[in-house]
Formats: structure tokens, C-alpha cells, sequence
């Protein structure tokens, strides 16, 4: 008899999402392409697989117990993932939020029952008024509370060590030779390389970062630079620090993207495959157009991006129009862009 594919709870959704094969996006580049669809998951992110996981870890560990508060810092995607595995498992959960977060993620987090405190975007990471020191503050403040600390959580890693590396092993049959993912916390592009080096060393990982984030160079010089850093408007890609959870070993290059790029190439992916993906989705294919430019694939390449997240989280953002204009993302730009793609 079939699977009948039924769950006690949501998390039983969690990981198994699909691999897509994109065609009109990629018609000219040489190759095989496929999209990692983490929205998929029922949380609508890969931030799933790193909520479920590392709260049953601390549950197995005994730093969780019933009426515990879950404490972290996000951008919105692993706040919502946070917040659904608390409602389920009976914790109170307190998010610090990045102002540059969409309204639309912030609506979605106080839907699903979190206390959220919205920080300053554009102010340094050991700033008191950052949402690293504002989590760390309510972690240490709130009594029988633990921190997430995604960032600096090997458990991150590890998440997608387990799930996301042996799913795409597994759909490619062992024949995936690049994999191109944005970089923020770094958990999903580095567990995920990690297991895929462990099967063939040889894989391309490359990450995607943003202009205004300290990443590349760093893994280039090993060197945090201040002068790299300045505001921009991608949400979930990129950093002003250097997350521990980012194993910078396993990461062949990164390449960078413009916010412009990446929203407009958002759109198209929409447009022109019918999948409606989230800013960072943009930026990763993006950067895999970028890579093309360069001639960097040919006949025997067979390619998986990874897309974290739905465009849903975005109406107010990247599918506004309005909000498209007021940032200057030019309709000029996007007949031009158009024919890239």
C-alpha cells in the first residue's frame, strides 16, 4: 500500500523537499540545474530543519523543560521556524528582529504567537542596540530561558549535515557537481558541504554574499574588514561579523550580488519558471548567472542551488512595486537583466 503521507504534526514535514530541474532560467548555460525548494518545508524555509533540530537536541541534553523560553536573534525565517516548533512543543519564544526584515515576517512571527523586539539594521554587532546584544540581554534576563545563537551554534551546522547534504546526494545520485547557496549564519551551505565533500571531495561549493557583507573577503584573506561593511538591503545573506557556524573550509569561493540583481532576477524566476522564491532565492540565482558570465560550467556540470525560502514573505518588499521604485531598482535595469535570462 502507498505511503499515505500522514503526520501527527507538522514537524513530520520537515526536510525530504524537492529538487527541481529549472529550464527556462538556464536554457542557454551547459549543464544540468536543479533548485532545492526548502519552502517546501512547512515552516516555508530551510530554517525548519535548524529549529527542529536543535531544540530536540537540547530537549535530549536536558537544557529544555516544559515551560522554557526560547530566545533568538533572526532576520525572520528562523524566528518563524522557532515559534512553530514552540507553539507545538509548549515553550514561550522571544525573537530579536532585524528592522530590515520585511513588515510580512514580522506580521507572520507575532501571528504564530512570539514576543518580538525589532532592532536597528544598520548599527555594529556589539552595538547594545543590535539584536545579537538585544537576545543575549532577554536570554540572560529571562529565567529558565536558552539562547539559540544561531550564528555561533555548531548545531546549525549540523542540522543540515544530517538532512540537507544527504537529500541532495541522494536526488543527484551521487552526481551533483556544484553546489551554489547564499551565506548568512553559514549552517546550511556549510553542513550541507560537508557531507557532500565526505562522498566527492571534488564538488564545487560556492557561497553567495552580498555587497556590504564581510564574508568574501574573509574567506579570501582571513581578515574581517570594517571597511566592507555598509547597509544593504538583502535579508538572510551576508554578515558584518563571522559566524562560527560558517565552516569556512569546505567553501570553495564566494561570489558577490547586488540587491538590484537579486530582486529583479527574484521576479523573473517567478515569471519565467513559475516559482515564487524569496529575496535570497534571487540572490543565489543570481550569483549562478554571474558564474555563467565567467563560462565557469559546461556539458557535464550538474548543478544544485538551493532557493531557503518562499516569495510570500516578500509582498511588501521585492513583489512591490512601489517599494522596487522608492529603492531605484530601475525598470531600465530589468529589460536589460531580462535578456540574460
Amino acid at each position: 500500500m502507498r505511503d499515505l503521507n500522514v503526520h501527527n504534526s507538522v514537524l513530520g514535514l520537515i526536510g525530504n523537499t524537492p529538487l527541481v530541474r529549472l529550464t527556462k532560467v538556464v536554457a542557454d548555460f551547459p549543464g544540468n540545474y536543479w533548485a532545492k525548494i526548502e519552502s517546501f518545508n512547512p515552516g516555508q524555509s530551510a530554517k525548519d530543519r535548524i529549529a527542529a533540530f536543535i531544540i530536540e537536541e537540547a530537549e535530549r541534553s536536558g537544557l529544555l523543560h516544559p515551560g522554557a523560553t526560547i530566545v533568538e536573534t533572526t532576520s525572520g525565517n528562523t524566528g518563524f521556524s522557532l515559534a512553530m516548533v514552540s507553539v507545538l512543543k509548549g515553550y514561550k519564544c522571544i525573537l530579536a528582529v532585524s528592522s530590515k526584515s520585511s513588515p510580512d515576517k514580522i506580521d507572520m512571527l507575532r501571528a504564530m504567537g512570539a514576543e518580538v523586539h525589532v532592532c536597528p539594521a544598520n548599527v555594529p554587532a556589539d552595538d547594545s542596540r543590535s539584536y545579537y546584544k538585544v537576545a543575549e540581554r532577554i536570554a540572560q534576563q529571562t529565567p529558565g530561558s536558552i539562547y539559540i545563537n544561531q550564528y555561533f551554534n555548531a548545531l546549525n551546522t549540523a542540522a543540515h549535515y544530517h538532512s540537507t547534504g544527504p537529500e541532495i546526494w541522494a536526488q543527484t545520485k551521487g552526481k551533483i557537481t556544484h553546489l551554489v547557496a547564499c551565506s548568512g549564519t553559514g549552517g546550511t551551505i556549510s553542513g550541507t558541504a560537508q557531507f557532500l565533500k565526505e562522498k566527492n571531495p571534488n564538488i564545487e561549493i560556492i557561497g553567495i554574499d552580498a555587497y556590504g557583507s564581510v564574508l568574501q573577503k574573509y574567506h579570501e584573506t582571513g581578515v574581517l574588514d570594517p571597511d566592507e561593511i555598509y547597509p544593504y538591503r538583502i535579508e538572510g545573506l551576508g554578515k558584518n561579523l563571522i559566524p562560527t557556524a560558517t565552516d569556512f573550509s569546505v567553501i570553495d569561493r564566494f561570489v558577490k550580488v547586488t540587491d538590484q540583481d537579486s530582486a529583479w532576477v527574484a521576479r523573473f524566476l517567478a515569471q519565467k519558471e513559475g516559482l515564487f522564491m524569496g529575496y535570497t532565492s534571487g540572490a543565489a540565482l543570481q550569483g549562478l548567472i554571474q558564474l555563467q558570465e565567467e563560462k565557469h560550467f559546461n556539458q557535464n556540470s550538474e548543478v544544485v542551488v538551493i532557493f531557503p525560502d518562499h516569495g510570500s514573505r516578500y509582498m511588501s518588499k521585492v513583489y512591490n512595486d512601489k517599494w522596487m521604485q522608492d529603492q531605484g531598482f530601475t525598470k531600465e535595469f530589468s529589460k536589460q537583466n531580462s535578456k540574460t535570462l
